[in-house]
């Protein structure tokens, strides 16, 4: 009965042991889940990463082993010995795949003895996530946490040995890099070699893989660690992991199908489904159009309208004057919703206004009338073209959204998302794939009164559009691509630039003279005159993907080590304040602001 391994090795595992092993002398280990004394015999479900096995100290079979398994208690870290036998017949357990047999010990080591846990380890557990992250050893000892982290392994091993018997090689790319506008706050590291500057963490290896490209590689890949210092949310992390992939001498379309290729390996490996491709596509403007976003949930209909041509001229001014000011009205028709409650309606308006919108207007489909404050304002030339363009039947309540073109597709996309969740359009296990395509290059910021890249300066514009860069920018599209999911962008790429003189051009438009451009990005415009290839590539957010395989919503719970929503760690307390040693080696003065 010694506690350490001796010469105790593990046979098998706790899911493993079923009828056919009955008699066999096996060797388990593993971690106390439930303890049970019943008069005098106990019974203990011992439990390792694979599942749970019973296991029995009977005094008649060893009065010794049995007197030393009384101290045993929840958590305890056990090496047990014995034969595999039968369960009683009205002590057969269908629930567990170990649940027709148990193991009868004869030789036990206890190798460590635990505390009581902060909760208990199972799935229904109430305590807090704070609580579950301050104590994250025992939170990943809960099953659905191991079954995901089991998940993403299978995945990662999928997506290595599909690209690299596509071509593919892994290369690493440095973390301590240098600053790059990319569209988030960097995080800065202090250089104690050459004080008073920093290094960035990278948000992405965008500049280096393109660089891997004019080296001649052909095909990179690489699953890494990025870093992005925003505000954070249930699908955003400080440091998340990114697959990334790039490729030379192809185009849109040959990059989609190797990608597609590879969520359909990790869909067949991780949850044995078969997905078909190709997978559809949409340009940004129709999923605009048709669904207010540019990540389209297809799992449901609900689609958009633009009533703008039909109300422009209508009594009710509200819709009349957004459209006479450049503005959209449109609509959605929830079907037979016309049930609902002012309460139900107040919410949705509530909801809506999160997203900026200035108010919901909606009318109630009656079999003799139609039910709303702003019914009596519309023509019945209006009401009839309403009635046809929103395929208006008694029993059917219409929501409108009237504001500029950004506001009224982004609240009513988001409403129709929030009418899919509470009328329970949504089907589980269901998997929809789109690709969005022809982003706009360009946006326009209105507090800094200048373009902004949609995705970064290094998207390669339609060749059909590069005439328009100096006449009107805004109407450039990009040769970027969005991979979508359930209403969630799990990936994203476009083919590049590989001309100095374009990249120039497009630099010009975002108004990086010649000088900053040389400052920010003259290691890869010299790259780019070093004879560049076309290549392009993608990146899909790993963390992401895997929540959704796993039917989680939050991508912590497939991070074996994730941060807070205040980007802290509560189980090592990081960040932590340096010592003062520290700050002086990097000369480092902390002077606080105040707010």
């Amino acid at each position: 009965m010694t506690d350490l391994l001796g010469d105790l090795k593990r046979t098998h595992h706790c899911c493993e042991l079923r009828n056919t092993d009955i008699n066999k002398e096996v060797v388990l280990m593993g971690w106390v889940q439930h303890r049970r004394d019943h008069g005098g015999v106990i019974f203990i479900d011992l439990r390792d990463k694979e599942g749970i096995t019973q296991i029995v100290f009977n005094p008649e079979n060893s009065n010794a082993v049995h007197e030393k398994a009384q101290e045993i208690r929840n958590e305890y870290v056990l090496g047990v010995k014995g034969k595999v036998i039968a369960r009683p017949d009205n002590m057969l357990n269908p629930n567990m795949k170990t649940g027709a047999i148990e193991v009868l010990i004869d030789e036990l080591c206890i190798f460590s003895k635990a505390r009581t846990p902060a909760f208990q380890i199972e799935d229904r557990v109430e305590a807090s996530e704070s609580i579950r992250l301050q104590y994250r050893y025992l939170d990943l000892r809960r099953p659905q946490l191991q079954k995901n982290l089991l998940a993403r392994h299978k995945a990662t091993m999928a997506i290595r040995k599909y690209l690299d018997n596509n071509g593919f090689v892994d290369i690493e790319t440095p973390f301590l890099t240098k600053s790059t506008p990319e569209g988030a706050r960097d995080y800065l590291v202090p250089s104690r070699v050459n004080q008073g500057e920093f290094y960035a963490l990278p948000q992405s290896p965008q500049l280096f893989k393109q660089l891997l490209m004019i080296a001649g590689f052909d095909r990179y890949y690489q699953i890494v660690k990025c870093f992005r210092d925003e505000d954070l949310r249930a699908d955003r992390q400080p440091e998340f992991t990114q697959i990334d992939m790039e490729l030379s001498f192809v185009d849109e379309q040959q990059v989609m199908e190797t990608a597609e290729g590879m969520i359909v390996t990790i869909f067949k490996k991780v949850l044995d489904i078969d997905l078909v491709t190709p997978f559809p596509r949409i340009t940004y403007d129709e999923a605009i159009s048709r669904f207010g976003l540019d990540r389209p949930d297809l799992r449901f209909d609900l689609e958009l309208r633009d009533v703008s041509d039909i109300v422009k001229d209508a009594g009710f001014k509200v819709f009349a004057n957004v459209v006479k000011n450049g503005g959209l009205v449109k609509a959605i028709n929830a079907k037979g919703c016309a049930t609902f409650t002012r309460k139900q309606i107040d919410e949705l308006t509530n909801f809506a206004s999160v997203y900026k919108a200035k108010g919901l207007a909606w009318i109630k489909i009656k079999e003799d009338l139609w039910q709303s404050p702003i019914a009596k304002f519309f023509t019945d030339g209006e009401k009839e073209a309403l009635k046809k363009r929103l395929d208006l039947e008694p029993g059917d309540i219409v929501f409108f959204v009237a504001d500029q073109p950004k506001i009224t597709n982004e609240a009513l996309g988001q409403l129709r998302n929030e009418l899919a969740r509470r009328l329970g359009l949504i089907l589980d296990n269901t998997y929809e794939f789109t690709w969005v395509t022809q982003f706009p290059l360009l946006d326009y910021d209105e507090t800094e009164k200048r373009y902004q890249a949609l995705h970064h300066p290094f998207t390669a514009p339609l060749e059909s559009d590069i005439k328009k860069l100096s006449s009107d920018p805004l109407a450039v599209k990009s040769r970027a691509y969005d991979l979508v999911l359930n209403g969630i962008e799990i990936g994203g790429g476009s083919i590049r630039i590989h001309s100095t003189e374009l990249q120039g051009k497009v630099f010009n438009c975002l108004g990086i003279d010649e000088n900053e451009a040389n400052e920010k990005f003259g290691f890869l415009l010299n790259a780019l005159a070093s004879g560049a290839p076309p290549h392009g590539g993608i990146a899909f957010g790993l963390d992401r993907l895997m929540m959704l395989l796993c039917q989680e919503d939050s991508i912590r719970n497939v991070i074996a080590f994730p941060k807070t929503q205040k980007a802290t760690c509560p189980l090592t307390e990081a960040p932590s304040k340096p010592s003062t040693a520290q700050l002086q080696e990097l000369s480092i003065k902390i002077s606080r602001i105040e707010e």
